[in-house]
């Protein structure tokens, strides 16, 4: 298959890059750089006054939009928040403009989103049924990227929308965040230590949105594993790995005076559950938190 990825050079893109070419793939990534050809990857550039990415994707079956500056990119100031918002629709409305403008349009748009799409709760367990969405920064700008993104059947697309968890990677900024404090013998749990973390190893977030391509999935599907944890269990966890103390409390009004606004991605969470997935027959390579943070920190085999 052709499969075109926007989004293509951070941490997701870059291990579905991987994945697809192991499978003899060709890939093409959308770009804002010079259009080239580099490890057998097609760089296609966009985005600019006068580019027209459409001339080069013409026998393209899959499209894949990752594009969006990054939840962790500082202090959500409004400057922040606006690029936040602002990239994943502009990106998303390109998207839907160069398929409108392609002879032979895709059969699927995998498009990215977030489990912050649902409300913070301790006692809620959420599914892709859900209709009680939140209202807050984050559930608006994910509710209005994937409204961008559906937009795409209008033109005959199949569309399904990766709900992305916490993404565990040695380079993901919210897991360095989080094992910092352990890495220097002071960690321990953050805030009350209650509220749910649903998070995911980038491999099986590679994996989902192939697995996407591959079957017939439409809307919606949570892209997190198994079995989210609270932040407490989950830093216990964490400590166990790096062989640190887990002992030493971050109080939340701590980090909210520290992140402001952007405090809610650890002291508040979600449990989110991978139905879709499940129902579809995917599996896990990284179900448990433990066996993903030994294979990412290199402590187990």
């Amino acid at each position: 298959m052709n499969i075109a990825i926007t989004g293509g050079t951070g941490l997701v893109g870059r291990a579905l890059t991987k994945l697809l070419q192991q499978n003899e793939h060709t890939v093409y990534i959308l770009t804002r750089g010079e259009q080239k050809v580099e490890n057998g990857i097609h760089y296609i550039h966009y985005l600019s006054e006068h580019a027209a990415p459409e001339q080069h994707l013409q026998a393209i079956d899959a499209f894949v939009n990752l594009a969006g500056v990054s939840l962790n990119s500082g202090r959500w100031t409004d400057e922040t928040k606006d690029a936040i918002y602002s990239s994943r629709i502009d990106a998303t409305r390109e998207v839907i403009r160069i398929m409108k403008a392609m002879e032979q349009k895709p059969k699927v748009l995998i498009n990215a989103s977030a489990v912050g799409i649902y409300p913070t709760s301790k006692t809620n367990e959420y599914t892709e049924q859900e209709t009680n969405l939140a209202n807050d920064f984050l559930g608006t700008t994910v509710r209005h990227w994937e409204a961008e993104a559906e937009r795409a059947n209008e033109l005959g697309v199949r569309v399904a929308i990766g709900r992305f968890g916490v993404i565990l990677h040695e380079d993901a900024d919210s897991l360095k965040l989080m094992a910092m404090p352990y890495k220097f013998g002071v960690g321990g749990r953050i805030g009350s230590g209650k509220q749910w973390l649903s998070w995911v190893h980038v491999d099986d977030v590679a994996r989902a949105l192939y697995f996407a391509i591959t079957h017939n999935i439409v809307g919606p599907f949570n892209v997190v594993s198994p079995k989210p944890m609270t932040m407490h269990a989950f830093g216990a966890t964490l400590a166990q790995v790096l062989t640190s103390p887990h002992w030493l409390p971050v109080p939340a009004f701590a980090l909210k005076l520290a992140l402001g606004e952007k405090s809610t991605l650890v002291v508040d969470g979600q449990f989110v559950k991978p139905t879709v997935l499940l129902e579809h027959g995917f599996t896990f390579d990284y179900p448990d938190a433990k066996r993903a943070l030994q294979h990412i920190f290199h402590s187990a085999p």
